[in-house]
């Protein structure tokens, strides 16, 4: 195999996973778009549960019922 044929894998190779990388970069960005808009949602949920957990005041106390 001649230096030139190699060189023009190396160069191959090395464009290829330049584009792969471009790629994986793109879907991770995507990835945390998505984690970031679900950490914002538990977020909110969250404050919603605190929010009516306290409104609801006491608990009613667990009983037995009459029947045992």
């Amino acid at each position: 195999m001649s230096d030139e044929s190699r060189l023009v894998q190396l160069e191959e190779l090395a464009a290829h996973q330049a584009k792969v990388i471009d790629e994986l970069s793109d879907q991770l960005a995507e990835q945390w778009k998505v984690v970031e808009q679900t950490r914002a949602k538990l977020d909110r949920l969250t404050e919603r549960f605190l929010t009516l957990e306290e409104s609801t005041g006491e608990a009613v106390p667990v009983t037995r019922p009459p029947h045992y």
